[in-house]
């Protein structure tokens, strides 16, 4: 009884957060530019000269959360990628040995399929970010 009730109230709570994502007005967001989310080129200024960060405190957060995101997914790609050398190489070397050649088959599986699945979360954050830049800003992400 009590699983039912909670099953309802998580399904109304995911509907109501999807709609409020869908009708959420745009409008507001395409009249804001870099200066006022930085609460106008004073407090930039400020920025820029007391944080330490000189030229790269001019960047848009959204850049930076992207350029954060991208590095780790390309990091998470790179030990995709060792894996799958480790199980080749584990392969190469299990010398006949049926158990070795089983088990480095299933982690050479399991490592493509990860990095499958990474460069699907690359490909789609990429996309995904672009449009939002795109359509905040007016102008694409730079690569």
């Amino acid at each position: 009884m009590k699983q039912n009730f909670f099953k309802k109230v998580i399904t109304a709570a995911t509907l109501l957060f999807l709609a409020v994502l869908i009708f959420a007005p745009v409008k507001q967001a395409l009249a804001v530019d870099s200066d006022d989310y930085w609460g106008g080129n004073d407090l930039k200024t400020y920025t820029r000269d007391n944080s330490g960060l000189g030229e790269a405190a001019d960047r848009d957060p959204r850049q930076v959360a992207a350029d954060i995101i991208k590095f780790i997914l390309g990091f998470l790609g790179i030990i995709a990628v060792i894996i799958v050398l480790y199980a080749g190489f584990k392969w190469m070397t299990a010398g006949g040995n049926e158990e070795n050649v089983a088990a480095a088959k299933k982690m050479l599986i399991n490592g493509i399929i990860g990095l499958i699945i990474i460069l699907s979360a690359y490909a789609l954050t990429n996309f995904i970010l672009n449009q939002i830049v795109s359509a905040t800003t007016g102008t694409p992400l730079s690569q």
